[in-house]
């Protein structure tokens, strides 16, 4: 299988989380949260869809932009993959990001800068989820981020369907990121400078800025 990979280094690069404009109102594309940097003379690098969204688009599970929580943490136990727990929230404070179980997020009591809540989480310290199965029959393109061992934040985007497993094997062994969060299915998309995937609307977007 191939993936496209987006390698972000918190402590220089300058990652972003965008869900509403200025009429707040969801920006629902790339090209607009583009047309919105480059308003403040900056430029996109990289963009692709942040976790998992209800209709609206609002984001399903937390949400904090510029260190102001637009959404809270959700709690459900039930209702697809946001709820196949454990999961977790991918999180910026700083120059340093991390990806943490929902429970133990609560209890760290964290004050990020940019954060989502999705699931499930696809490696905890160095471990599959445990509901994942090699030999599943649930193959979907698949898009997720991972914390790895060097420090840097990995956006990864599978190239065609892909199960549970094999997704979080690659974040585990080939992307060496011991803890990783699942972001969507098979409406996931990136853009580059030079490349735009999306297909459908999203709630939050993840964007490199330069």
């Amino acid at each position: 299988m191939l993936y496209t990979v987006a390698t972000v280094d918190p402590g220089r690069d300058k990652l972003r989380l965008y869900w509403k404009d200025r009429q707040g109102q969801p920006f629902r594309t790339f090209d607009a949260v583009q047309a919105e940097v480059a308003r403040r003379g900056s430029a996109v690098l990289f963009a692709t869809n942040s976790g998992i969204y209800a209709a609206g688009p609002r984001p399903l599970g937390l949400h904090v932009e510029q260190g102001r929580t637009l959404t809270a943490l959700n709690n459900a136990r039930s209702g697809g993959n946001f709820a196949l727990l454990p999961n977790g929230v991918f999180w910026i404070q700083g120059t340093r990001a991390g990806v943490t179980e929902t429970g133990a997020y609560r209890r760290l009591n964290l004050t990020p800068t940019y954060a989502t809540q999705s699931g499930p989480l696809l490696v905890q310290a160095g471990r599959l989820h445990p509901a994942f199965n090699k030999g599943s029959t649930s193959f979907k393109l698949r898009s997720g981020v991972g914390v790895c061992r060097d420090g840097r934040v990995r956006f990864a985007v599978s190239a065609g369907p892909v199960n549970f497993y094999a997704f979080a094997l690659f974040f585990r062994d080939t992307l060496k990121c011991p803890d990783a969060l699942y972001l969507d299915g098979s409406i996931s998309a990136y853009a580059t400078p030079g490349r735009n995937t999306q297909l459908a609307e999203f709630a939050g977007i993840w964007a490199v800025v330069r």
